[in-house]
């Protein structure tokens, strides 16, 4: 039976709210903290990102669920400690981001690996520190996980990451559903796994896990996963395979472009899987990365210069892709504002970096209220894959990040020096032989 939507308020209001004034977020004045900050810096309310917690928290009342932040959105260890302080756990895909998680305080029991390239030292580090659950991609990672198990004479516990072929409607660089992608395996795989599992005695192979992709839209592409995986739980109970947690991954998306996209509220969402998995006693997993903190984080620029080409007009800025990525990877749409009170006329830009590629393009034919050079610009919706995926190409330094909290900032890690670029680099002294 479809679910009912609601009159819900749309999920981005709850990060948009905190703008108020021309130039305030989270109660600070932009325009002074960039007085104060070199530009460019990233930002980030921690008003935003606990709204929606609150959210989701309130949405998930009455199941047996555990939030498990989706690390790679962004690793900086406060907004790390931030999720740890709201007793929300972490999904990792590396044992960086699982020392990273340890670090800010999050505890190994709410912690779950995923991804289809663990290696066996990873493994072997997240078994040593106890986490919760191995989201497994290949029989083979089964296998190893296994050995590993073994040798440290303790037991794995496991979900096999069922991969239903589903088309989430979303960026091919991040669907991760389809029988094409590298993700998951097949039901007809994870059946012959279950089939097997007596044969593991080092790891309980007890769980289910699903992720189709990210910054999805629709609750179509969540409802038919979730009953494929429903379908599939169900027939494992039948026939003797207690399934303890159901991972239904995370997705949700959030606006990056005002007036067009139209994100799900928490609850919409909640009700979805409510519907699907109805009946269900387990734990329920969630992997919320980008909803929770992309519209939480702004990226601050100055522009450099108007440079008047023979067919265009170009916005320099002194951001560049190798602090954003997502437009020139994905050709993404980030909103993009003059942090300004002053009314002026409008003009139209290709809105660019300074680094040494054409796909250093943040925007093109984007109709700004007329901007000169010095003028400051914030660029919407970065707070996930930004920070977490940027660059020092042309050895531009990373940029620093600060998180603001009703009225006050604190730097959460600041530009980086030079001397920290070059810190593992060495002139050819010590030639040896392989």
């Amino acid at each position: 039976m479809p679910t009912q939507m609601t009159n819900r308020p749309a999920a981005q209001e709850t990060a948009r709210e905190t703008d108020g004034a021309p130039g305030m977020f989270d109660g600070v004045d932009l325009r002074r903290l960039a007085e104060r900050i070199a530009t460019p810096f990233h930002a980030y309310s921690a008003g935003a990102i606990h709204r929606r917690i609150d959210e989701l928290q309130a949405a998930l009342a009455g199941l047996d669920a555990t939030v498990c932040f989706a690390v790679k959105a962004n690793p900086n260890l406060a907004i790390l400690q931030l999720m740890a302080n709201a007793g929300v756990g972490a999904d990792i895909v590396s044992v960086g981001e699982l020392r990273r998680a340890l670090n800010a305080g999050i505890p190994a029991e709410r912690i779950v690996f995923s991804g289809v390239g663990k290696s066996a030292d990873e493994i072997a580090g997240a078994l040593n520190v106890g986490i919760m659950r191995f989201n497994v991609e290949s029989l083979d990672e089964l296998h190893t996980l296994q050995r590993l198990a073994k040798a440290q004479e303790v037991t794995a516990r496991a979900a096999v990451r069922i991969n239903p072929d589903v088309d989430a409607r979303t960026h091919a660089k991040i669907s991760t559903g389809k029988s094409e992608n590298k993700f998951g395996v097949s039901i007809d795989e994870a059946r012959r796994w279950f089939a097997e599992r007596k044969q593991l005695s080092h790891v309980q192979l007890d769980g289910l896990h699903v992720h189709i992709g990210s910054q999805i839209l629709s609750v179509e592409p969540f409802r038919l996963a979730l009953q494929r995986v429903a379908a599939f739980w169900q027939e494992l109970e039948r026939t003797g395979h207690p399934i303890n947690s159901i991972d239904v991954g995370g997705g949700l998306g959030v606006c990056y472009r005002a007036g067009v996209d139209r994100p799900l509220a928490a609850a919409d969402y909640v009700d979805v899987i409510r519907a699907a998995l109805a009946g269900y006693r387990g734990r329920l997993l969630l992997e919320p990365g980008r909803w929770l903190v992309a519209e939480a984080g702004v990226l601050l620029t100055r522009v450099l210069r108007v440079k008047e080409g023979a067919e265009r007009r170009f916005l320099v800025l002194d951001a560049a892709m190798n602090d954003l990525q997502r437009p020139s990877l994905y050709d993404a749409w980030h909103d993009i504002v003059p942090v300004a009170d002053t009314p002026r006329p409008p003009a139209t830009y290709d809105i660019v970096g300074p680094v040494c590629e054409t796909g250093d393009t943040f925007a093109r034919a984007r109709e700004l209220p007329e901007c000169s050079a010095g003028d400051l610009l914030l660029i919407r919706a970065t707070g996930a894959y930004g920070a977490s995926m940027a660059s020092t190409y042309n050895s531009r330094p990373l940029a620093a990040e600060v998180l603001l909290d009703q009225g006050r900032y604190a730097v959460v890690r600041r530009r980086q020096h030079f001397e920290e670029m070059i810190a593992g680099e060495q002139p050819a002294r010590n030639w040896e032989t392989a």
